[in-house]
This record gives structure tokens, C-alpha cells and sequence, in this order.
């Protein structure tokens, strides 16, 4: 029998600014190097181990931030996208072991092919969703072949042609930094299942997370690695004293979006079949299992569901997905240096409670 994962947990850098209400002025929160260090550090101490770093248009470059913020926390490791055609393979595998030394292993590579068609327009990308995908496969393979490969590469392929590729340095985490990707269509299951040590869901009901599971672990094994597969989840969470107060502040989070806000997220992101399935689960209703709520995906694309609840409640859903097969949880929550210092007063203590021989010992 498989001996269990490791449990981790990754927070969110909100490099777009931050909130408690979106649609209202007043309560917005501007992105700022003083905003970004009491997020890294409020997750640091709440136990969190990887900082999910976005790249849409409205945030901040993200290598660039990832690079100064893992300078400035203690042993905070960065999520960073590595998006399809963006970066030259060779410059970014140089990229990411140049960062991976000076860190002592710090960062973590997010498969990202884009979840808007007019986003990757607007910034010259001119590869549709499919043959994103076909790039991305690329570029992994190439990332993979420099950093484990002795003596120069070679690579011929449909997007990418190398003649003696080689970097310097290697990369300090061995065989090389792993691979997180979140995406809910079939080709990038398909990637997942060739290229990655996690597979993110973005939030669904058991029944649908177990049979996607499943079907990854059986795409996973044609690779020969469904021991390497792992599965997480990226969810947001609203953790209250009561449950009360946490559904409040839920409502009160998206109670002042416009019409026109929510237009703008339902249509900018159509293409995104993850987006159409969390757009779907929130059609069918508030709550999609106990405590899942699909609020948020009113107001914000990507990863909309979220666990309300107080603390009790927190943790019994997490330990739900958990329980699944879950082992990575990447969480997020408004305003995101405090709801990081609620989940590790309140939640992650219920977890390490009930996972003794799965997480790491308090860091403060």
C-alpha cells in the first residue's frame, strides 16, 4: 500500500491589490511591496509552505515579485506560472535554476496555457488553447531534458528546435522543481498526467473530485508515473468565530459587485472549460456540498469556490478533500494577511490534530 503524502498548504499573493468588498472603493486595498510582506509573512507563520503568485493583466509581473519576495520571507517557496511561448525554454530553465540555487530550492513551477483568449490577444500571443497546450508540453519536455540531462540537448519538435542546448547552474532541488498545474479540460489532464507532481481541482462536489482523480491517475499511468501524480486543491476559505458571521462577511464580500463587473468575468473568461464547470456548479446553486459555496465565482475568474464556516467547519471540509486523496491545498481568503492568521490560529491546529504523521510541526 502507498504510504500517504505529505499534507502542504500554499497562500495567495494578491499582486492585483486585495479587498473586502469587491465592487466597493473604499474597500480596496492598493498592491504594494508593504501589502505583499504582511501576506508572506502572516502565511509564514501560519504554517503555510508555498506562496501561489497570479499573472493575469491587473497583477504585478510575477517573476519579478516571486524573486523579491522570496528575498525578503524566511523559507516561503513561490508558485510562479511558467505560461506557453511567453519565455524562450532555454532562458526560463535558466531562469528557474538560477532561482532555485539562490533560494536553497524555493520555488515551484504553475502550468498556466491562459484563461482568456482575448487576455493572450492583448498581449501578442497568437496560439490558440490546443496548440497552447502542445507548447507547453514542449517546453516542459525541453525544461526536464536541460535539467536532468549530462552534456547538451537536443530537441526537435513541432515548436521548438535545439542544437547542444545547455545551462548553468543546475538545479539545487533534485531532479528538478516540481510541477503544480490547474485546469479542467482533457489536454491539460493530459499534461498533468505526463508532467506534474500536482494536479490543482478548483473546487467541485466529492463525487465529481474522486471520479477526475480516477480518470488522471489512469492517464498518469500510460506515462508510467501514477505514483508520481499528486492531487490538491485551490480553494478560497471565509473562516469566522461563528458561522454566522462567516456567511455575512461571504455576502458582504460580493454584495457590491455590478452587473457589469460580473458581465465582464462571465465573458472575458468563456473559453476556460475550469471556468464553464465553476460557472455550471454555481448555476446549480449557493452551496454545492456542505460549507462549498460558489459566491465568489460571480466576481473573479479562476478559482471561485470556497469554504465558509467557522473554524470546526473549516476543517472538517478540508479534512473532506483530504480524506479524498488531497494532499496540496492552495488557499486564499479576503484580506489575505488575515484570514492567514485565522486559518493558522484557528484551522490549522484541527488539522494537525487529526493528520499527526502528515504535517510539519508549527513554525511559531
Amino acid at each position: 500500500m502507498t504510504e500517504p503524502r505529505r499534507l502542504e498548504f500554499g497562500w495567495f499573493l494578491p499582486t492585483a491589490g486585495d479587498t473586502t468588498a469587491y465592487g466597493l472603493a473604499s474597500a480596496q486595498v492598493a498592491p504594494s511591496l508593504e501589502l505583499f510582506d504582511k501576506v508572506v509573512a502572516a502565511a509564514e507563520t501560519a504554517g503555510f509552505e508555498y506562496m501561489l503568485v497570479p499573472v493575469q493583466t491587473a497583477c504585478w509581473e510575477a517573476w519579478i515579485s516571486s524573486a523579491m519576495m522570496v528575498a525578503r520571507s524566511k523559507s516561503m517557496r513561490m508558485l510562479v506560472a511558467a505560461r506557453p511561448s511567453y519565455i524562450n525554454p532555454v532562458l526560463l530553465a535558466k531562469m528557474v535554476t538560477a532561482f532555485d540555487q539562490l533560494s536553497g530550492g524555493r520555488i515551484c513551477i504553475n502550468l498556466i496555457a491562459g484563461q482568456s483568449e482575448a487576455e493572450n490577444e492583448s498581449e501578442g500571443v497568437k496560439w490558440g488553447k490546443e496548440e497552447r497546450y502542445e507548447i507547453m508540453d514542449e517546453e516542459v519536455s525541453i525544461l526536464k531534458a536541460l535539467w536532468t540531462t549530462r552534456g547538451p540537448v537536443t530537441f526537435d519538435g513541432k515548436f521548438y528546435q535545439l542544437k547542444g542546448a545547455q545551462i548553468r547552474p543546475a538545479p539545487f532541488q533534485k531532479p528538478h522543481p516540481p510541477f503544480y498545474l490547474g485546469g479542467g479540460s482533457r489536454q491539460a489532464w493530459e499534461i498533468s498526467a505526463k508532467h506534474s507532481s500536482v494536479h490543482l481541482f478548483w473546487g467541485d462536489t466529492y463525487e465529481r473530485i474522486r471520479a477526475n482523480m480516477a480518470e488522471i491517475k489512469t492517464m498518469a499511468a500510460r506515462h508510467g508515473r501514477e505514483k508520481d501524480i499528486g492531487f490538491g486543491m485551490r480553494l478560497q476559505i471565509v473562516c469566522r468565530p461563528t458561522e454566522k458571521e462567516a456567511w455575512d462577511f461571504a455576502h458582504e464580500l460580493i454584495g457590491h459587485a455590478s452587473e457589469a463587473q460580473k458581465a465582464f468575468v462571465r465573458e472575458r473568461f468563456a473559453t476556460s472549460e475550469a471556468n464553464r464547470r465553476v460557472r455550471e456548479l454555481a448555476a446549480g446553486g449557493e452551496v454545492i456540498e456542505r460549507n462549498l459555496w460558489t459566491g465568489i465565482t460571480q466576481v473573479r475568474p479562476g478559482a471561485g469556490i470556497a469554504i465558509v464556516g467557522n473554524p470546526e467547519q473549516c476543517a472538517a471540509t478540508l479534512q473532506d478533500f483530504i480524506d479524498l486523496g488531497c494532499h496540496s491545498f492552495c488557499l486564499s481568503g479576503y484580506l489575505h494577511d488575515e484570514e492567514a492568521e485565522r486559518f493558522g490560529k484557528w484551522i490549522m491546529p484541527i488539522l494537525r490534530e487529526r493528520n499527526k504523521a502528515r504535517i510539519g510541526a508549527a513554525t511559531s
